[in-house]
């Protein structure tokens, strides 16, 4: 079954300005209906999104062995990472909410970069996948990771609210920091990568 035609094979160019298909020849191009220069549009490369993704993987490990935060009552109070928040919210009987900071803040970076890490070996390796199912799981991915910013928005919260100086107290922790780190490094990586590369496996 030979590859699908596409706008690049099939000697044309996308004007940006107008959407109109202009014929590629030598030299400088121009669209006939804008007047805009036309030129193709290069791929970026997978060094940026490689290092990205193995930078998310490093900052995980801090992000989940530090202390994400201290709540402190009535005096008392240790910190917590995010594994023992969870524990917590399940022994106070806050199981729904425990569910959902553990698949938001553990889950969700995780398989957001493993996702990204096996689109980019298929990438790399040229393995022949399907690319419209490589696109739904990019644009899964791309749209999951804002939930992972769930556990700083709580975070930010308690804190704000819950200032009562000796009595009572939230204070961000070293992981805070990391996990931010982590969720901007995802976002980055998600947003550096080429899903027209994907398309272009079913060329070669």
């Amino acid at each position: 079954m030979s590859a699908p035609a596409t706008v690049h094979s099939s000697g044309f160019l996308l004007c940006r300005t107008c959407l109109r298909l202009v014929p590629n020849t030598s030299g400088r191009v121009r669209c006939p209906r804008c007047g805009s220069r036309v030129r193709p549009v290069p791929h970026t490369g997978l060094s940026t999104t490689w290092a990205l993704v193995v930078t998310g993987f490093l900052l995980l490990i801090p992000a989940n062995l530090l202390p994400i935060a201290e709540v402190v009552y009535l005096g008392a109070g240790e910190p917590d990472t995010i594994i023992s928040g969870v524990i917590s919210l399940m022994e106070s009987g806050m199981t729904p909410i425990a569910v959902l900071v553990f698949l938001a803040s553990i889950v969700v970076p995780i398989l957001k970069l493993i996702g990204l890490g096996f689109l980019l070996i298929c990438v790399q390796m040229r393995w022949a996948v399907s690319a419209y199912h490589c696109t739904l799981m990019y644009r899964f991915i791309s749209l999951i990771g804002r939930w992972s910013m769930l556990d700083l928005f709580m975070i930010a919260i308690l804190t704000a609210l819950v200032d009562m100086g000796s009595l009572s107290s939230v204070t961000p922790g070293p992981g805070a920091t990391a996990f931010a780190a982590v969720v901007v490094v995802t976002l980055l990586a998600a947003s550096s990568f080429d899903t027209r590369l994907i398309w272009d496996l079913k060329e070669t």
